[in-house]
């Protein structure tokens, strides 16, 4: 089974420093397989016969929270869930030009508030299009503010176990 994984907090602003290899090298230990990294932010693809995602996600955070030393929220999903996520296009409306960002963030769990989608910041300048499946398709459209302040309200709505990327790096890592 393939699987995609995400790390949120790590190699930011020179904080939680997590060098790739050490990753690859603490997965394979913990049994996974064809292990590759995207980027130096945590997002990772590997094969594994383990089948229980919630017990292997545990077993990664526990191992990489006590070889840095800090704690390092995981969250895992199947391959071909990135895929058919990619494949819908969830996108494909927007009117995308250079001041747009597009984001997926992924919940560690099922979210406890019922969200009226689209939702929209009072400066209407982030929008979270839908929420699917743990699974939240959001826009920020930086000509219309000078802050990216959208992870901020991901945060208050969601909590803080929830890892977002921007929709070039899903693309990336579902063909890696």
């Amino acid at each position: 089974m393939k699987i995609i994984g995400f790390l949120r907090g790590i190699n930011v602003g020179g904080h939680h420093k997590v060098p790739m290899a050490d990753l690859r090298d603490k997965l394979i230990e913990l049994g996974c397989h064809k292990v590759r990294t995207l980027m130096n932010t945590g997002n990772f693809v590997f094969e594994t016969k383990q089948s229980n995602i919630k017990n292997l996600e545990n077993s990664i955070e526990s191992s990489l929270s006590q070889s840095f030393g800090f704690p390092i929220p995981v969250i895992l999903r199947h391959q071909k869930e990135i895929s058919d996520l990619v494949a819908a296009s969830p996108f494909a409306t927007i009117n995308i030009h250079k001041e747009i960002r597009l984001y997926v963030s992924f919940l560690k769990s099922r979210s406890k508030i019922e969200l009226t989608a689209p939702y929209h910041s009072d400066d209407k300048a982030y929008n979270i299009l839908s929420v699917q499946n743990n699974t939240i398709f959001s826009v920020l459209d930086l000509s219309t503010t000078t802050t990216t302040k959208g992870m901020n309200e991901l945060e208050k709505l969601f909590g803080k176990n929830i890892t977002t990327r921007n929709w070039n790096t899903i693309k990336k890592i579902v063909n890696i």
